[in-house]
């Protein structure tokens, strides 16, 4: 089942999301600083590929991680954060979109703050 909802959510919108993340870290790769940035923006385009059973878990790693943090949320993230929220207004208006819409706003959260999040495979029994 994850396998067919992760095609579909490719359909209805899932590359666009990914294409934002592959693009600010590519933005982000630009600097030399920057570079780290990046990197866990392709990281985290993964997600926006095929997100059905996966979930994010947000710990706390320090100073660090919360000034990186405040410094995406300025530059990229809020970009992120709005279109994947928009697209999951849009597919929550009819009921075979609430899955693919909730999935949009997993990832807006994460857009938010994915410095300090660890995506990891569901356990299904």
């Amino acid at each position: 089942m994850r396998l067919i909802g992760n095609i579909l959510w490719i359909i209805f919108g899932g590359l666009l999301s990914a294409l934002g993340w592959i693009a600010a870290g590519a933005m982000w790769c630009v600097t030399i600083v920057g570079i780290p940035i990046g990197l866990q923006c392709f990281k985290l385009a993964n997600i926006s590929f095929n997100p059905f059973g996966k979930e994010v878990i947000y710990e706390e790693n320090g100073a660090v991680s919360f000034i990186v943090n405040v410094l995406w949320l300025l530059l990229s993230g809020w970009v992120l954060a709005l279109c994947n929220f928009i697209l999951g207004c849009v597919l929550c208006v009819t009921i075979v979109g609430i899955p693919f819409g909730k999935q949009f706003f997993k990832i807006a959260r994460l857009s938010l703050r994915p410095f300090g999040a660890v995506v990891v495979r569901e356990k299904y029994f």
